[in-house]
């Protein structure tokens, strides 16, 4: 389970630091997606920060379960609120949010089952 978990995490972790980057650097098609679903432009550098310090906690995990366990429960809940943000103002764009959510969801179980 923990080579599951490390490539699970391994690729959230990239993803998440990705979107992150794009979000601090204001990209304009994240930009465009958050603001759709009502976020302030002042909200995306608290927004990137908790997405890179997701990352950065899943890599972590890889050396102490609990921080891993911690930063794969709180991306599910950024994700999922990502995901609860599109479908409040009936925009169905959300593949992204929905299959990042899963994908925490997945690095939390395997988190869990390899400590």
């Amino acid at each position: 389970m923990f080579i599951a978990y490390a490539v699970v995490a391994g690729l959230l972790a990239l993803a998440s630091l990705g979107s992150a980057f794009m979000t601090f650097t204001k990209n304009p098609q994240v930009v465009g997606n958050m603001t759709k679903v009502g976020v302030s432009e002042g909200a995306l550098p608290w927004l990137a920060t908790a997405k890179a310090a997701g990352a950065l906690g899943l890599v972590a995990g890889l050396f102490v379960p609990a921080l891993g366990q911690a930063a794969a429960a709180g991306l599910v809940l950024y994700f999922a609120g990502a995901v609860i943000s599109h479908l409040r103002v009936k925009d169905f764009e959300l593949a992204p949010a929905a299959v990042l959510t899963l994908v925490s969801a997945a690095a939390l179980v395997l988190r869990i089952t390899s400590a």
